[in-house]
């Protein structure tokens, strides 16, 4: 299935019944990355899935110099449109990213919002947490100057920031070559992610039950940019998924499946 919207084609997939949760995946990836997660669910919840723009079979609405995350706050909220009624949005990485800003600008109807590895340079940079902001800098820095040098496979530097050394190369070939394929897409996602201004006092203003997860064995500039969320979104819950790193939805997904289960059953 898919959502007809005027400005492109937007991925929609779902299954399952009871409560509505919507799942948005990270950068390089589609609404696939969350079957592990659904799976562990076991059918207890309506499971919505989506890919982000330029992804899967959602079409590409941004361009450099344009790539403002609000571009991402509108297939998500056409999503939940789709889905009817409130919904538990969860997201992961710049999904999580891309649904903190969907739970910012409120027009949409959220029961919970639960976000994990989200990249959230910007609380670092306001936070004057320039030790961390400045790892996230050199990394994507690098990244983009290898693009521009025509390296071909640029992009497996950034995943293996995130993943931990050999993380790419460790990865089947089919999914190798996708993270190639959609390089352009990604330096787009992060173009957004660096435009995206955020505060505590942005933060504060979030009235939904919030949990913001992270991997324990993540980098310690996602680990702190994380644990900010978490300190500044008012009554926000905070887990760390240890042993896990940033690919925590594929790697722990049994663990995943019931904080998000937990939280959108009420449990914190």
């Amino acid at each position: 299935m898919t959502i007809d919207d005027p400005r492109g084609r937007i991925d929609y997939d779902e299954t399952g019944d009871g409560q509505t949760i919507v799942f948005v995946p990270g950068s390089c990836s589609t609404g696939a990355a969350w079957r592990p997660v659904i799976a562990a669910l076991g059918g207890r919840f309506r499971c919505v899935t989506t890919s982000l723009l330029g992804y899967g079979g959602t079409a590409e609405r941004r361009r450099t110099g344009d790539a403002s995350i609000a571009h991402e706050a509108d297939i998500i909220e056409a999503v939940i449109r789709r889905a009817g009624g409130t919904v538990h949005l969860v997201g992961h990485s710049f999904g999580g990213l891309s649904a903190l800003a969907v739970a910012l600008r409120g027009r949409a109807p959220l029961a919970s919002l639960t976000i994990a590895e989200t990249p959230a340079v910007d609380i670092l940079r306001a936070a004057g947490e320039h030790e961390y902001y400045g790892a996230f800098r050199a990394m994507t820095d690098a990244y983009f100057a290898a693009v521009r040098s025509g390296e071909r496979e640029a992009i497996g530097a950034m995943l293996d920031f995130y993943g931990g050394a050999g993380s790419f190369a460790s990865w089947p070939a089919r999914v190798r070559a996708y993270a190639v394929e959609t390089t352009p897409v990604n330096l787009l996602d992060w173009e957004s992610a660096y435009g995206f201004e955020l505060s505590p006092a942005m933060l504060a203003a979030i009235k939904l039950r919030v949990l913001v997860m992270y991997g324990g064995d993540s980098p310690a500039a996602v680990r702190r940019a994380n644990a900010l969320l978490a300190l500044h979104i008012a009554g926000a819950a905070h887990e760390i998924i240890e042993d896990a790193a940033h690919f925590l939805i594929s790697t722990h997904a049994e663990a995943v499946a019931q904080s998000i289960a937990r939280h959108a059953s009420g449990g914190g």
